[in-house]
């Protein structure tokens, strides 16, 4: 590859990873064009030799986005079984991830920007929740299919609640009270059948 290519690969991964943090902290019409690519270190009219349309950046950087955060739940899966999944659930419902959604989970971050964007947005929102749902199928103890998407809901929605409320401590009660939830459910999966 030559020098300005190379060049050109890095200055339009440099746009979309600035794009993909700012979608997930600002939502998708917190995108402006001529911002992004000053934050890029680039000028304004560089962008169309990149995308050939807002759009087209957008939907590159939710499919970004959504694969950052994808990368962070697989690491913990490695780990397998319920301490896996304790230890994921810990960290999704955490001050750290609520307070820095554009390093967080592009799926709690953009779920009514995505359902009213473009095709390419909404299929590869749907990938990850897909593949979220397999992860938590194979962590979750027990055979109950309900679960994975139980876990699913329950962590998006938390997250999403806590970063939308503006009173700290019910933040942070949001968090807590959804996580031992979740633990007590993992727990009692675990627990052995009760004796007649």
């Amino acid at each position: 590859m030559g020098s300005s290519r190379a060049d050109k690969a890095a200055s339009h991964e440099r746009i979309v990873k600035a794009a993909a943090a700012r979608i997930r902290r600002d939502g998708v019409e917190g995108v402006g064009v001529a911002d992004l690519m000053r934050e890029a270190g680039l000028t304004h009219g560089g962008f169309y030799r990149h995308f050939d349309s807002r759009d087209e950046l957008v939907a590159e950087a939710v499919e970004a986005a959504l694969a950052h955060g994808s990368r962070r739940a697989e690491a913990a899966a490695q780990l397998g079984g319920p301490e896996a999944l304790a230890m994921a659930i810990d960290a999704y419902l955490s001050p750290l991830h609520r307070d820095k959604p554009e390093t967080g989970c592009a799926v709690a971050a953009l779920p009514t920007d995505i359902a009213r964007s473009s095709q390419r947005a909404r299929a590869a929102y749907t990938a990850q929740v897909r593949r979220y749902l397999d992860l938590y199928a194979e962590l979750t103890p027990g055979d109950d299919p309900d679960d994975p998407p139980l876990f699913l809901a329950a962590l998006v929605g938390a997250i999403a609640l806590a970063r939308a409320v503006d009173d700290p401590s019910l933040s942070d009660e949001i968090l807590e009270r959804v996580a031992r939830a979740l633990h007590r459910h993992i727990q009692g999966e675990c627990a052995p059948p009760a004796q007649a």
